[in-house]
């Protein structure tokens, strides 16, 4: 009997050979923790379709900040729960608002963590869109005043990175403008480029509390069919002064991530989004498969389909993990 000469099992014979050859590798390094800021103290309210994530005023946010920074979790982004809402979302650039309030608590903290925030109105808008709305539209133009108005409020609060999430045409340009006009020329932009109408977003909505009064948002963000679409509107957004862009959701779309990374030399981000984690989950407390190894894969595949940085709610668990395993930040 002949036996093969090439063997690729040879090198998958006991886990010191198969890490030695692996060729993904999650590290806490690219990991963005979302955070969900609401207004009082002592507020920690668990959001029920996400276990483990919770609604926290700003002296509950900033211990779970530490937590964070303790655990090697480079970077937070920041969602907003306001006290009031209204048509046109004012509290989003308010100076005392519930994440321009969070981000100064970080800063005051000195805490080593980048601070993402996001961009949008959905959030503070009595109506739950992301822009101005007359006779039930969206209206695009008007709105990209007021998201560069939230995001020159984040800027002076202290935040590293503006994420605007809006799929507003024109946003990139109308908040770099604004920024680099209000002395924050050196302040990147991360757009959620390509950012799909998704059913994976549920969790995220009870979550923010930004569920839309009528209708959806399928006039605004992409229509998850398409490919092509989604690197027009990455190479728009770069043109219009975009530094980092982001592809939303990520399992889904493991096929724009690729496509993203292969055509565009700027960094890829991929939001592992609230559905994803909130199925993990539930199978999960059902007995129905692994959490860890499960986790582990999402991500690596994630990884390597191309994003460098991943937004993730199971970043904490992971940077334990990996702790326990002895391969933290590798």
């Amino acid at each position: 009997m002949t036996y093969p000469a090439v063997r690729p099992r040879r090198l998958r014979r006991t886990e010191a050979l198969r890490g030695m050859v692996r060729e993904t590798r999650v590290s806490t390094r690219g990991f963005v923790y979302p955070m969900f800021v609401c207004p009082g103290s002592g507020v920690r309210t668990e959001v029920s379709s996400m276990p483990g994530v919770y609604q926290q005023s700003v002296d509950c946010f900033l211990e779970e900040c530490r937590e964070v920074e303790a655990l090697g979790i480079p970077a937070v982004i920041l969602f907003g729960v306001p006290e009031h809402k209204d048509e046109r979302g004012s509290e989003a650039w308010s100076p005392t608002g519930v994440v321009q309030r969070a981000i100064e608590a970080v800063r005051q903290a000195q805490l080593n963590l980048v601070v993402i925030t996001d961009v949008c109105l959905c959030e503070y808008t009595s109506h739950g869109h992301c822009g101005i709305v007359e006779n039930g539209q969206v209206l695009n133009d008007p709105t990209l005043a007021l998201l560069a108005q939230e995001a020159l409020s984040h800027a002076r609060a202290g935040a590293d990175i503006i994420a605007p999430s809006d799929m507003m045409d024109g946003r990139v340009g109308a908040i770099r403008s604004a920024l680099d006009a209000g002395g924050f020329a050196d302040l990147p932009i991360l757009a959620y480029a390509a950012k799909y109408c998704s059913g994976f977003y549920g969790p995220f909505r009870e979550a923010a509390q930004s569920e839309p009064k009528f209708g959806d948002r399928r006039s605004y963000q992409m229509d998850p069919a398409n490919a092509r679409e989604a690197l027009r509107e990455v190479a728009l957004d770069l043109e219009e002064g975009a530094d980092m862009i982001m592809v939303k959701p990520a399992l889904a779309y493991l096929d724009i991530i690729r496509q993203v990374r292969d055509r565009f030399q700027v960094p890829v981000v991929a939001y592992n989004v609230s559905g994803e984690y909130a199925m993990v989950k539930a199978a999960a407390r059902n007995g129905w498969l692994d959490e860890k190894r499960v986790v582990m894969e999402i991500l690596t595949a994630i990884q390597r389909a191309g994003a460098e940085i991943v937004l993730t709610y199971h970043a904490k668990d992971v940077a334990r993990w990996l702790a326990c395993d002895g391969r933290g930040r590798v």
